[in-house]
């Protein structure tokens, strides 16, 4: 499934992210590429370093204590977090992202996500666009806001015509490794929290307690 979390940073949290990025060295996109993304990716991503690494434990942060995160991911690892910068002219055409990547150990790509550092106001363009069987849809969210969608999907920046874009994208490997599964364990979830807050703690909850249980057990990979 497709969702956004919104206000995943707070204005003071993008505020001091992107002091440290006006100050930071960024590198061609490419270096992180695999060999045909190369081909379609134009844009530019913060050095590693230490600025780098802290940035990313504070995203990584942000997303761990985000329950609407921890319901409907169900995340084992967050890895290969890039910070992306994309300056007019700049895009990145359709791709599907790597199955396997290599961020202190292999890890597998369940769930991608991108977190917007800035106003769409401030840059035309630059839509991140998924596409469906039938359909695209395309995505430019308020600054500190979050898309989640699966992996699996093609998908791809519209090229940026005025003004600078600036993301953080990232890969989950899930302890569930099916996205249907997923959400339907989300579904659940969110039945069961309507259950207690409406009636407590009754013979319905608990049905729905142990189908949860007993599905984890039965599906996840730990």
């Amino acid at each position: 499934m497709i969702f956004s979390i919104n206000q995943l940073l707070s204005p003071d949290e993008l505020t001091e992210i992107k002091q440290v990025l006006a100050q930071a060295e960024f590198v061609d996109g490419k270096l992180t590429a695999g060999w045909h993304a190369k081909l379609v990716k134009n844009n530019q991503q913060l050095k590693v370093g230490i600025s780098e690494k802290e940035l990313k434990t504070k995203i990584s942060a942000a997303l761990d204590q985000n329950a609407l995160f921890q319901l409907a991911i169900r995340p084992k690892s967050i890895h290969s977090l890039l910070f992306s910068r994309y300056s007019e002219g700049m895009s990145y055409d359709t791709h599907v992202d790597n199955a396997l990547m290599s961020s202190n150990g292999l890890c597998r790509s369940d769930v991608s996500f991108t977190l917007f550092l800035n106003s769409p106001q401030e840059y035309t363009g630059g839509e991140l666009t998924i596409e469906g069987v039938q359909e695209e849809q395309s995505y430019k969210l308020d600054a500190g806001s979050v898309i989640l969608y699966p992996s699996t999907t093609l998908h791809r920046v519209n090229p940026v015509t005025q003004g600078t874009r600036l993301v953080v994208v990232g890969w989950v490997q899930s302890v569930i490794r099916d996205g249907g599964d997923r959400e339907l364990l989300f579904d659940l979830e969110t039945a069961r929290r309507a259950i207690f807050a409406k009636s407590g703690k009754t013979p319905e909850f608990d049905l729905i307690s142990k189908s949860i249980a007993n599905l984890l057990r039965k599906w996840a990979e730990v």
